[in-house]
């Protein structure tokens, strides 16, 4: 193993490193290359389709702390630009939008250093113009590790020259910038730490500023085992675009046999590709599988593109792609709980109508929003359905009542024949045993039945709580006389009362004595029903609305209820 694939560098080892390298190393370290590397980095980090963090891997420890300092300075400058733009006049509302994005992207991202200790480095450093003592104090005092793992912290690139980039996994790691010669298992270990799984990561992304493909034959040939002769793990960018080329002719393939041209989609603007776009969704939305189909098909697309970003070569399929989403973002918010994503989706879609790809702005995180179904527009939906959109209109209120059905069935699990009967009607409208119109009638009968269900607590004088456990208590129960009933519904209420009066303390389902507690508190109140409940059935009784405690409530004030509340 040469110098430059130690895992740690001291100051006598670089200065060996200097000498080995000879000319390449004077080339790599050379002022303006790191400039030109440090504004590269910034304007590629930006430009990615999927947000996640990054690795900069440099030669040396001088020239890892030179290139963050560059690095900083480029990005403030950069938003400083942004700053000055969003302070212009001559910005519409979605690009002004965007662009506060992106600002606040900025503000929010961290920048570390993260490079191994050693003898005499503050004066080493200080001799080379460079005061070590604030990145020391950082890795010494913070969790820099844990920060650059966790997807939600803002440290978002770490500059490293050997930590990190042997035995470290953090699976959001979208790219990794290698600016450093690297040669067999170091080599096959820094490329592979852009390789974990991560929702909405296509793949890792190497951006190579020096040559390691060469070497990377060598090394495939002493350590890859299985793989065919001469076959790279990693792939270049011109095979994605190949990629992303077939998968937008099998789409497209996929749209034309149902008469959906999405060409002529990607050609519309503003109220037509409105209109074109819902024509589209209702001819795809055939059934579950045909619109699972097209989703996978466009979740491709999009996944390419994106891998593609910020390459130039990306917007070749822009457009389309953007169509592709529209379409996309509009049946999922027919088939699935309402959220602000499809919002986001359209903003999105509208970035990618007007901006090249090295420009692309990093979209702000999705939220999910809170939705009351008490707000529906039923009879809004029945008049979608006579307009000639019956796929449509079905697929909206399935998955409106699927939402439904189970927020009723979080609440109550006596409940769960709803659920059976709705997945009965899905199945045999998938199944083609109904037709569209038979299937939004039945939808609209069991909208009723929910309605009922609702309305059945208020009627029986209890609240969800009281009414769940109530149902567990009755169903099934003995032959019971009116004064019995009653009896039960006091049972439930002088159970939930006595669980809250200190038996549902923090944590209490992980500590033997807290459930040991709450299901002698259920036995005893329990022990109250009447006399037609036999020994039988109150064991039986007891063990299920254990259960149901158990599931439903997880200490002092926190349950399903306080979230449906």
């Amino acid at each position: 193993m040469t110098i430059v694939e130690e895992a740690s560098l001291d100051e006598s080892e670089e200065r060996q490193l200097a000498r080995t390298l000879g000319q390449q190393y004077e080339l790599i370290t050379r002022d303006d290359r790191l400039d030109a590397v440090a504004k590269d980095i910034v304007e590629h980090f930006l430009g990615r389709g999927f947000p996640g963090k990054g690795l900069v891997v440099s030669i040396d420890k001088i020239t890892t702390v030179r290139t963050f300092e560059k690095v900083r300075r480029y990005w403030d400058e950069r938003l400083a630009r942004d700053e000055d733009r969003l302070s212009g006049a001559d910005l519409g509302p979605e690009e002004r939008d965007l662009l506060s994005q992106e600002i606040a992207f900025m503000h929010a991202t961290d920048m570390a250093v993260v490079i191994s200790p050693s003898q005499n480095e503050v004066a080493y450093m200080s001799e080379r113009g460079i005061d070590i003592k604030p990145y020391r104090k950082r890795i010494v005092e913070e969790k820099l590790e844990d920060k650059f793992k966790d997807p939600q912290d803002p440290l978002r690139i770490a500059f490293v020259c050997s930590m990190w980039t042997t035995g470290f996994d953090v699976p959001s790691l979208s790219t990794v910038y290698l600016d450093k010669p690297l040669r067999n298992h170091t080599l096959m270990q820094t490329m592979t730490r852009a390789n974990r799984v991560f929702p909405e990561k296509n793949s890792g992304l190497i951006v190579a500023y020096v040559d390691v493909f060469r070497n990377l034959q060598k090394a495939l040939a002493i350590y890859a085992a299985g793989g065919k002769a001469g076959e790279l793990p990693i792939e270049e960018k011109g095979a994605l675009v190949d990629a992303l080329r077939a998968a937008i002719d099998d789409l497209r393939a996929f749209c034309d046999i149902r008469e959906v041209d999405l060409d002529e989609l990607a050609k519309l603007r503003g109220f037509e590709l409105v209109a074109a776009g819902r024509r589209a969704v209702e001819m795809l939305m055939v059934d579950d599988d045909e619109k699972v189909a097209f989703l996978a098909r466009a979740a491709l697309v999009d996944r390419l593109y994106k891998a593609i970003l910020p390459d130039t070569r990306a917007n070749e399929f822009s457009q389309l792609r953007a169509a592709t989403k529209f379409v996309a973002d509009a049946i999922t918010e027919y088939t699935e709980h309402p959220d602000i994503s499809g919002v986001m989706g359209r903003i999105e879609q509208l970035l990618d109508e007007s901006v090249a790809a090295n420009e692309y702005l990093i979209p702000a995180g999705e939220a999910n929003a809170l939705f009351d179904l008490s707000t529906v527009d039923w009879d809004g939906l029945e008049e979608v359905f006579k307009q000639g959109r019956p796929r449509t209109a079905a697929q909206r209120l399935r998955s409106l009542l699927s939402a439904r059905v189970t927020a009723l069935v979080r609440l109550n699990p006596m409940r769960v024949d709803l659920v059976e009967r709705f997945e009965k009607l899905v199945a045999d409208y998938n199944a083609g045993s109904i037709n569209t119109e038979t299937f939004f009638k039945e939808l609209l009968a069991f909208k009723a039945t929910l309605t009922e269900e609702e309305a059945r607590a208020l009627a029986e004088g209890l609240d969800e709580e009281q009414l769940a456990v109530f149902d567990l208590l009755m169903r099934p129960s003995p032959d019971l006389t009116d004064a019995e009933r009653t009896q039960v519904k006091r049972v439930a209420d002088e159970l939930l009362a006595t669980l809250k009066r200190g038996k549902l303390v923090l944590d209490w389902r992980k500590q033997q004595a807290t459930r040991a507690a709450v299901r002698v508190a259920i036995e005893e109140t329990l022990d109250r029903l009447p006399e037609a409940y036999t020994r039988q059935i109150y064991a039986q009784k007891c063990d299920t609305v254990y259960q149901h405690v158990f599931d439903s409530y997880w200490d002092e004030g926190h349950s399903v209820y306080e979230l449906a509340a």
